[in-house]
């Protein structure tokens, strides 16, 4: 079964519980024991291949035999990358609840991880498109006039993000603290409609790179 870690909590025993996301089960959390390269095996959104042990006894099955799919060596080489794949990664652990599913979900997450990591250049505004699509598939169809609300004055920005193809968007001019504001703005639009507020603790390292990078 091919899998995308979204996060892993460490158990009392040195158990590993992976947070993750497949066609076949959507969000659900496995357990591993843990190896010695666990840490770099079960990064967030690392594509792995594993095979799953199941146990009616146990909410949580068991991952056997994880393996890496593909090295992702263009996102971790890169800090503004992996800065936008540890902010996708917190998105998606809190907004895509347990027990959800849906493959559409499960491909449109690969293919965004593998479309950031095989980006070049002009990816700054990735995050933001990223949000926009995770809001159409979860099934809330975000129009300009919905998010006027959330966003403020950035709704000019926000309508150009909508309207643009993605290679067309990636070229928008914004600045670091306007990508900011955008961002907090699409997660409160997020919340709203998912019913709880996503407190993403990665945008303001997010925001202030791209501050500083510009």
């Amino acid at each position: 079964m091919e899998l995308i870690v979204l996060n892993t909590t460490k158990t009392a025993d040195s158990s590993l519980v992976i947070h993750a996301l497949s066609r076949e089960y959507g969000r659900r959390s496995f357990i591993t024991g843990v190896a010695r390269r666990a840490p770099a095996l079960y990064l967030p959104l690392n594509i792995l291949e594993a095979e799953v042990v199941e146990n009616r006894r146990s909410e949580l099955w068991r991952l056997r035999g994880a393996g890496t799919v593909y090295p992702l060596d263009g996102l971790r080489s890169s800090l503004a990358k992996n800065s936008i794949c540890l902010f996708m990664s917190e998105v998606l652990y809190r907004a895509v609840r347990e027990g959800t599913e849906g493959d559409g979900l499960y491909d449109w997450c690969r293919k965004s991880i593998l479309t950031l990591d095989a980006l070049d250049s002009e990816f700054s505004n990735y995050h933001l498109r990223f949000l926009l699509e995770l809001a159409v598939c979860l099934g809330f169809s975000p129009e300009a006039a919905d998010l006027r609300p959330f966003v403020g004055d950035c709704s000019p920005q926000v309508e150009a993000l909508l309207r643009l193809d993605f290679a067309s968007s990636m070229l928008l001019p914004l600045n670091g603290r306007t990508r900011g504001t955008i961002a907090e703005g699409l997660i409160r639009y997020l919340g709203f409609h998912l019913d709880y507020p996503l407190n993403i603790r990665s945008l303001p390292v997010l925001t202030e790179l791209f501050e500083f990078i510009g």
